[in-house]
């Protein structure tokens, strides 16, 4: 057996490359908000924060849109749903009452975030329910339209702030841990967006997985040998809705603030980017599109307040020219292959 064959049949090489640079990345991660307050530059740990809650809402919308083909423009409604979990659930916590009678409030964290997740998975699962009966362009249309819907009624719900969004006091509490400290925040997001990675690396990887991405490819084949594609499709949105939920939440936690403008249809837009600029149908593209965006977001506007203009171009020259997204270029400069 020649030696071609042999890397072939045993891919070590790129295995063992592609353990050391998720290695090196946790490491990086781990070590940013010592590193970055030993340099004088505390004010990155909240950026740092930040690309961790979009790369968690990316990589969910990611499942649906690069594993399963299913380019909803929605996905911000679940996001700001799981917000107004936390953020409702706080105010009746503060006031001492009774959501619709029967819910009580809470601050704490370990109640919090799996509402939100709860919450945003049955959005999705009624949103998904519907629009899932449609295909392309009118499934697109039919999303972003049920986002609106969602968008308007948190804008008339003027218990809970209207259009001027509902303040959180203080962050929800988790244990004894200072949750107003940016450093614990940032290690309790990182905490959280590595299992909602290991999940979805789990899921991606599963027969379940290899059934989506068979769908994408072809739908009507996988119908013709007895597979349901609607059933799973409706399971792919579901589990998307609730990733996307549970970065919402944590988002309303890390700016103690909650407003209907996470549920935009430009908030979709931001989520989508951040998919494609980073590599669609990647596990790692997402985490990789929410920090180049974020980054170069929080850069342009130190320079000038029309960052957009200077925004657009960037994002044409990676999408045209990497061919995959930042995930796909960093696998042609890198020794292996990527980590998708």
């Amino acid at each position: 057996m020649s030696d071609d064959a042999i890397t072939r049949t045993h891919p070590a090489g790129p295995a063992l490359g592609r353990m050391i640079a998720l290695l090196a990345l946790a490491v990086a991660l781990i070590a940013l908000p010592f590193v970055v307050q030993a340099l004088g530059q505390p004010a990155l740990v909240p950026l740092a924060t930040r690309v961790l809650i979009y790369a968690i809402a990316a990589a969910s919308l990611n499942l649906a849109l690069g594993f399963g083909g299913m380019v909803s423009f929605g996905h911000a409604a679940f996001f700001g749903i799981g917000g107004y979990v936390v953020g409702i659930l706080y105010r009746t916590y503060v006031d001492d009452a009774l959501f619709l009678g029967f819910i009580l409030g809470t601050d704490q964290l370990l109640i919090t975030l799996p509402a939100a997740i709860l919450v945003g998975g049955l959005a999705a699962c009624i949103i998904g329910a519907l629009s899932l009966r449609t295909s392309g362009v009118q499934f697109i249309m039919i999303t972003l339209a049920f986002a609106q819907m969602l968008f308007f009624l948190f804008v008339s719900l003027k218990a809970y702030g209207g259009d001027d969004g509902l303040t959180i006091r203080r962050r929800n509490a988790l244990f004894e841990l200072n949750t107003r400290d940016d450093t614990t925040f940032y290690f309790i997001c990182l905490v959280i967006a590595a299992l909602v990675f290991l999940v979805l690396w789990r899921i991606v990887g599963s027969r379940f997985g290899m059934v989506l991405a068979g769908i994408r490819q072809n739908e009507r084949r996988m119908a013709a040998i007895g597979i349901a594609p609607y059933r799973y499709k409706l399971a792919a949105f579901v589990i998307s809705g609730m990733g996307a939920g549970l970065a919402g939440a944590l988002m309303a936690n890390y700016l103690r603030f909650v407003s209907p403008d996470m549920l935009h249809w430009t908030k979709s837009g931001e989520l989508m980017i951040m998919v494609i600029l980073g590599g669609v149908g990647t596990l790692l593209g997402p985490l990789l599109g929410a920090a180049a965006l974020v980054i170069l977001e929080t850069v342009l506007t130190g320079w000038t307040e029309h960052w957009q203009l200077v925004l657009g171009p960037v994002l044409l020259i990676v999408v045209l020219f990497t061919h995959g997204g930042l995930n796909g270029l960093i696998s042609r400069l890198g020794p292996g292959r990527s980590a998708s």
